[in-house]
């Protein structure tokens, strides 16, 4: 049988996505574009999972190319006056490219999530759980309390959570979070002390350091953070100790953001020092600039550089990655991605030269 044309599969892998289902997902360089904290519209004061009544409306007024006539009023979650629901459905189609190797093409279910958040004590005392529901069986995410103090400039989590560390990407694998190992797929059972007044926005971290798995000692993670947020630029400063039997690992992080008309730009550099490792093979860097352009109301334009060296002690062994990405929201809750990426790395080695063309759909409301 012959093969379909280049065209057909496309069009086919496009149908798909589109049926699939639909969403907007925040990223941090809205929260730079808009002067916003992340706390105006996420639930959790770090950002990420369910959007806080803000950010639904955000994301349907403001976010897409075509606003929507919603009736009498926008979808905001409330089930009943104390109860609030939310979903992330996100599907991809992928070809990657490896030099001396086939190109592998596929469909996938990135993820399927569900958000509850139950607002015990109105704006003092919320009990929140994030699930991942697919792919594979249920995998619990976030589920903690959460007391706020009488005018929201103080609080205190307590439970499983995401820790504060940088840029709280949405792709999981950027060099930055996967050189920290702090991101939406490690979170650790903690106790977390935010601060939040004026352009301040701090918090304190003290977790098991097992990323959710079993403790078998009383050695415990740090992790702090500490951002001043203005309108249009913003600036941070992270630190992360976690107290390992064999040696101890640190990380230690700079970012911000800048608003410049149509372009928010993002930047991240963190130096990680994993001591358990040995003869400083665990002294890695890794560095993140990304420009996001606004072509026009629902339509955005990401390019990222990025950067990572995995051993500093070894001379020219350097991974640097480049993605260009086109996101479309035409519709609230809806978003379509297309983009590209390239790894480039230590010649000799093939799977630092991949390639990948992808398009992805995020669903949420």
């Amino acid at each position: 049988m012959s093969k379909p044309p280049m065209r057909w599969v496309v069009h086919c892998m496009l149908l798909g996505l589109w049926l699939a289902a639909g969403s907007g997902y925040a990223e941090p360089y809205l929260a730079v574009q808009t002067g916003l904290k992340c706390s105006q519209c996420h639930v959790n004061p770090t950002g990420g999972g369910l959007r806080a009544v803000y950010g639904d409306v955000f994301a349907q007024t403001l976010l897409p190319a075509t606003q929507l006539d919603a009736g009498t009023s926008p979808w905001t979650g409330n089930v009943t006056g104390f109860l609030r629901l939310g979903a992330d459905l996100r599907t991809a189609a992928l070809a990657t490219e490896v030099p001396h190797s086939k190109t592998v093409s596929q469909f996938q279910l990135e993820q399927l999530r569900t958000y509850v958040e139950a607002q015990v004590i109105p704006e003092r005392l919320l009990l929140y759980v994030d699930e991942q529901d697919a792919p594979g069986g249920a995998l619990n995410r976030e589920a903690y309390a959460l007391y706020w103090s009488a005018d929201h400039d103080w609080y205190v989590k307590a439970g499983q959570m995401y820790l504060p560390f940088g840029w709280r990407l949405q792709d999981q694998s950027a060099l930055v979070q996967q050189a920290s190992g702090i991101n939406m797929t490690t979170p650790d059972q903690a106790v977390e002390f935010g601060w939040l007044r004026g352009h301040w926005d701090a918090q304190l971290d003290v977790s098991n350091g097992t990323a959710g798995g079993p403790v078998n000692d009383s050695r415990k993670q740090f992790s702090s953070q500490l951002v001043y947020v203005a309108s249009f630029w913003r600036l941070g400063a992270a630190a992360n100790y976690n107290d390992k039997l064999g040696g101890g690992r640190s990380a230690y992080g700079i970012f911000g953001g800048l608003h410049t008309g149509p372009i928010t730009w993002l930047g991240e550099a963190d130096a990680i020092d994993d001591r358990s490792l040995g003869f400083n093979q665990g002294r890695m860097l890794a560095t993140l600039l990304e420009g996001n352009w606004l072509i026009a109301r629902g339509n955005n334009l990401k390019i990222t550089a990025e950067y990572l060296d995995p051993n500093r002690s070894v001379h020219n062994n350097g991974q640097t990655r480049w993605s260009v990405v086109y996101e479309l929201t035409p519709i609230p809750f809806a978003q379509l991605r297309a983009g590209v990426r390239y790894e480039d790395g230590i010649p000799q080695n093939d799977a630092q030269h991949t390639r990948q063309y992808f398009i992805e759909l995020h669903g949420s409301f």
